[in-house]
C-alpha cells in the first residue's frame, strides 16, 4: 500500500468522483461553496462552548469535529485539484510570506492582524 499522501487522497477523490460521475458538479465554485458549508459545521461544534471547553472534548464530540475536518480537506484537495494547485508547495510559501509578515521580535504573544503593527 502506498504511503499516506495528499496525492493518494486526491486520486483517490478523483477516482470517487468520477465513478459516481459527479465530476459536472465539481467546478471550483460548487467545491468553494461546499467547503465554506463544511466548515460553518466545523464551527457549530465550537459555537458556546468556552475556551477550555474547547480544547477538551468529549470523545463522541471530537470524533464528530474530526469527521467535519476531514470534510473540509477534502473539499479544498478537490479544489486544488481541478486549479491544478500544489498544496504543500503553496503552503510552504505561504509560510515564508508569513515569516516575513510576522516577524518574532514584533509579534510574540501579540495576535493582532499584520495591518495592525
Amino acid at each position: 500500500m502506498l504511503e499516506d499522501s495528499l496525492e493518494q487522497l486526491r486520486q483517490n477523490l478523483a477516482q470517487f468522483a468520477a465513478v459516481r460521475d459527479w465530476e459536472q458538479f465539481h467546478s471550483p465554485k460548487n467545491l468553494s461553496m461546499a467547503l465554506i458549508a463544511e466548515t460553518a459545521e466545523l464551527v457549530e461544534h465550537f459555537q458556546w462552548l468556552s475556551e477550555s471547553q474547547s480544547a477538551e472534548l468529549s470523545l463522541e464530540s471530537k470524533q464528530a469535529v474530526s469527521y467535519e475536518m476531514a470534510d473540509i480537506l477534502i473539499y479544498l484537495i478537490r479544489i486544488a485539484d481541478k486549479l491544478d494547485v500544489d498544496l504543500i508547495s503553496a503552503t510552504k510559501s505561504k509560510i515564508l510570506i508569513n515569516e516575513i509578515r510576522y516577524p518574532i521580535d514584533i509579534v510574540k504573544s501579540d495576535a493582532r492582524r499584520a495591518s495592525e503593527y
